[in-house]
């Protein structure tokens, strides 16, 4: 069997599938997110290096099957720094840290933004590697000093494994990577201002790279040393693997921490009469296939922002079905901007200051209402994400929905509603570890019967009455946010953070 873990922002996951791609055992275990009240969001290296330990031992013995290979994914951006050892240098920034908005704004007005995305097709936001290194340069330049990679979750955990020090260039795509030839733009690393630090970039793999667990990484999953391991793609291409997107134009959806949207493409270009007034934002991103790449729209906003919801209503999530029931499109004319993270937004459009806000309340809102005024927000935002993604890669194919979002039949129901796409489901939410697992048996040369691999599914189809009120109610939104968009500007200084 192969043993693919997929390290989330906050839980980490393992699954173990044979050869036929059967699941014969999953494990799952939280890991500590650190997020302080000034923005930061960090994450402890050892807690999650014994979370993967606990979650391999768990399906290792309940496999009861040989284990022919590790493979690893999870979270992607945020500055993973550690030494030569693979030890943190300090803890690892989560890419939900808000420490190098000011960065980012900074760039936005000087045209840094502009120039990166000019070179390499990827907008910047707070919590990826560009602005999160300038950002410790200027506040500790010893975490800097100290470091000898600034790297990202999976390949911190090839390391400790493996003691290799790598980097999938799904991972690397996002903000330097050429996406074409798979090298840094060493010009978009001169253009951040940071040619000084470029000898923390570790170089990008092969496609097929293969590593092998070395006697630190056996001791703590309990597997032989020489365990094969693969080390990626990250957890957005990852579930495109596991999806099965394969032609140009098939889409995936994951409605988890993040809302992704992503678009598999042949090509790497935006049209040229739009690519002039584009405004930076999304990323393209290397896949596991040389030649084939994800145009990638990953929102902020996503289950997150509903989750703070229904803990603020005393609700959770196995409430929602019944708050849902009875409230009809629209929400009762209640209607949402769920931009609840504390950096803003990153797609499709980059905003530091932007923020969640509610219309439309009255004292005969009801809490379904509320709750159904933010999932309709959040749907909008994909349906955003998808038409700036089809200025570079045009989502005409199959279209998969996946993530703890997807298993909700009423919320299933709106984003086909809204996007006014029949939606694929599978059964298994997680499509991560199956796409690791996949990539996993491609590197190990086995021939895959793609049909056995694909999970079983079902259909969401859009409803026949809703097309016209979504379209509406769509339209509201986008005019919602321009307006949002020019408020935040101009009130910027009421979002300042209070003294310490």
């Amino acid at each position: 069997m192969i043993i693919a873990v997929d390290v989330g922002t906050s839980m980490t996951k393992a699954d173990a599938y044979d050869d036929e791609g059967r699941k014969l055992a999953a494990a799952e275990q939280p890991s500590r997110l650190e997020q302080y009240p000034d923005g930061r969001v960090e994450q402890d290296l050892e807690d999650v290096v014994a979370s993967v330990a606990a979650v391999v031992q768990r399906v290792r013995q309940d496999g009861g099957e040989p284990v022919r290979a590790l493979a690893l994914t999870g979270q992607g951006d945020g500055l993973w720094l550690r030494d030569r050892d693979g030890r943190a240098v300090r803890p690892p920034i989560s890419w939900l840290d808000d420490r190098a908005g000011d960065v980012v704004r900074g760039w936005q007005d000087d045209g840094t933004v502009a120039e990166v995305y000019r070179r390499t097709g990827s907008g910047l936001f707070p919590g990826c590697h560009a602005p999160l290194l300038v950002a410790l340069g200027r506040d500790e330049p010893e975490s800097l000093e100290r470091a000898a990679v600034a790297g990202y979750c999976i390949d911190a955990l090839v390391q400790r494994l493996t003691g290799e020090i790598t980097v999938d260039p799904s991972d690397a795509s996002l903000p330097f990577l050429d996406v074409v030839s798979r090298t840094y733009d060493e010009d978009a690393i001169a253009a951040c201002g940071l040619s000084d630090r470029r000898g923390l970039l570790a170089e990008p793999a092969a496609p097929g790279t293969l590593f092998e667990l070395d006697r630190r990484g056996a001791e703590l999953t309990g597997l032989p040393v020489g365990t094969p391991v693969t080390g990626g793609p990250f957890d957005l291409p990852a579930a495109a693997v596991g999806a099965g997107l394969s032609q140009p134009g098939d889409a995936l959806l994951i409605i988890g921490t993040t809302l992704a949207c992503e678009v598999f493409t042949d090509e790497v270009r935006e049209k040229p009469s739009t690519s002039s007034a584009v405004e930076p934002a999304g990323m393209w991103v290397c896949t596991p296939e040389p030649g084939r790449w994800l145009r990638a729209m990953p929102a902020m906003v996503g289950t997150a922002g509903l989750d703070w919801l229904l803990d603020f209503l005393r609700a959770d999530i196995g409430d929602l079905e019944g708050l849902l029931e009875g409230t009809v499109p629209g929400a009762g004319g209640v209607s949402a901007l769920p931009f609840l993270s504390a950096s803003g937004e990153r797609a499709p459009f980059v905003d530091t200051r932007a923020r969640g806000q509610l219309e439309g309340v009255t004292l005969a809102t009801t809490r379904g209402e509320v709750v159904r005024a933010v999932c309709e927000g959040i749907a909008y935002t994909a349906k955003n994400c998808f038409e700036r993604a089809a200025s570079s890669a045009e989502p005409a194919g199959r279209f998969v929905a996946c993530g703890g979002g997807s298993r909700s039949g009423p919320w299933a129901q709106i984003f086909a509603d809204v996007l006014e796409r029949p939606l694929i489901v599978p059964d298994d939410p997680g499509l991560g570890t199956r796409g690791a697992a996949i990539t996993a048996k491609h590197a190990l040369g086995d021939d895959l019967d793609p049909a056995a691999w694909a999970a079983p599914s079902r259909t969401v189809e859009p409803g026949p009455e809703s097309g016209r009120w979504y379209a509406e109610g769509y339209a509201r939104y986008r005019a919602h946010v321009d307006v949002a968009r020019e408020f935040w500007a101009r009130q910027a200084q009421g979002f300042a953070r209070p003294p310490q």
